[in-house]
């Protein structure tokens, strides 16, 4: 890179206005009045994390689940998608795609959830958030207390999903099936998803 291309970038750097933390870092309540924050930041240990673009596969994996969902979820149960839950005062994280009892109380401007309304939390991997979502997202969503989670990975273009449910004695979850192909559970509820069926309609 030349001289002069580092002085422009330089420059450009000055004229930014960084997002400074307060020293102990930023609170769940504070990602509500933080300006010009890109869509779907997270807070994780008081520290924002800023999603990056995410990938066809990404997209299509999401609008799989959150459809086939909301078509066998029973009606005391909603699904949301990319809606923050807010596990504890330094850590607000936003799963892909939720199952949450339909009676809980966000309201028609509400912003984020709590863990008593998550029965189910969904995690689509993507490479910038592998790390998140193998392993710190977990631990958190269980140390809260909701019951379900699964991990969505990429193998060939199609959904495998891992399965776990909360020990509630150790507060971690136990992986309960590994699933290629085609999902069929009895809990939370009955689930039959066509892993197959990703497409772009």
């Amino acid at each position: 890179m030349s001289a002069a291309r580092d002085d422009e970038l330089d420059g450009q750097y000055e004229q930014c206005e960084w997002v400074r933390p307060p020293v102990d870092g930023w609170t769940a309540d504070d990602l509500d009045r933080l300006p010009n924050l890109p869509p779907h930041t997270e807070l994780i240990d008081g520290s924002l994390v800023v999603v990056s673009p995410q990938a066809e596969f990404h997209m299509l994996t999401l609008r799989l689940f959150e459809q086939a969902l909301m078509g066998q979820a029973p009606g005391d149960l909603a699904v949301f998608r990319e809606f923050t839950v807010t596990l504890d005062e330094h850590n607000r994280l936003e799963p892909d795609v939720l199952v949450v009892l339909a009676d809980s109380d966000t309201g028609p401007r509400g912003t984020r959830l709590l863990p008593a309304d998550v029965l189910l939390a969904i995690e689509v991997v993507s490479p910038d958030s592998r790390q998140r979502d193998r392993d710190t997202k977990p631990r958190k969503y269980a140390a809260a207390g909701i019951r379900h989670f699964w991990r969505v990975e990429e193998n060939g273009g199609l959904p495998v999903v891992y399965v776990y449910e909360l020990d509630p004695a150790t507060k971690s979850y136990a992986t309960t099936g590994i699933y290629h192909d085609r999902l069929k559970l009895t809990v939370p509820f009955g689930i039959d998803i066509d892993l197959t069926t990703l497409n772009r309609r």
